[in-house]
C-alpha cells in the first residue's frame, strides 16, 4: 500500500481531533496488522470504492479517550461508551474519510464514501472488505491510544 493513500487520513484524524476536540495525538510507527480483532473499545469503519481502488478505513478508540473527546467536542461526559459515543466516532469517521478524499481528489484519487458503520466492545472485531494488506498506525495520548486500520487494493 502507497504512503500517498495512508498519509491523508493520519493527516486528517490529526487535523480533525486539533480543531474538534483540540486535541494532540502523537503519531507511532505504523505496522502490519495480521488479525480482525480492534485494538480498543469503540470502532468506526467506512468502506471507499472508486474507479482505481477499492478499500476501507477504521478509526479505533480507547474507551477513556473516546470519553475525553466526547466531553471537549460535546461538554458531556458519559460515564461509558454509549449511543453518543457512538454518534461521535462515526461522525468523526466520516470527517477524517471526508478530509482524505478531498486530500486524495488533488491527487486524481477519486472515491465514494460509505455510510460509517460503529462497532463497540472490548474485543470487538473490524472486517475489512478488502483483499489487500491492512495498515494499523497508533497514536498515543494521554487519555489512551486511538488506531487508523487502512485496506486498499490496487
Amino acid at each position: 500500500m502507497r504512503a500517498e493513500f495512508v498519509n491523508p487520513f493520519l493527516a486528517s484524524l490529526l487535523n480533525v481531533l486539533k480543531t474538534m476536540a483540540s486535541m494532540e495525538l502523537a503519531p507511532q510507527k505504523p505496522r502490519l496488522k495480521r488479525d480482525e480483532v480492534a485494538r480498543g473499545d469503540v470502532s468506526g469503519l467506512i468502506g471507499m470504492v472508486g474507479p482505481q481502488t477499492k478499500g476501507s478505513m477504521s478509526i479505533t478508540f480507547e474507551e477513556g479517550l473516546a470519553l475525553e473527546i466526547m466531553q471537549r467536542m460535546l461538554g458531556e461526559r458519559p460515564n461509558a461508551i454509549n449511543e453518543e459515543v457512538t454518534d461521535m466516532v462515526g461522525e468523526i469517521t466520516n470527517m477524517v474519510t471526508g478530509g482524505a478524499k478531498r486530500s486524495l481528489a488533488d491527487k486524481g484519487y477519486d472515491f465514494d464514501m460509505a455510510t460509517p458503520a460503529v462497532v463497540a466492545g472490548r474485543g470487538h472485531t473490524i472486517a475489512h472488505k478488502c483483499e489487500g494488506a491492512i495498515i494499523i498506525m497508533p497514536f498515543d495520548s494521554e487519555y489512551g491510544k486511538a488506531y487508523i486500520e487502512i485496506c486498499f487494493e490496487g
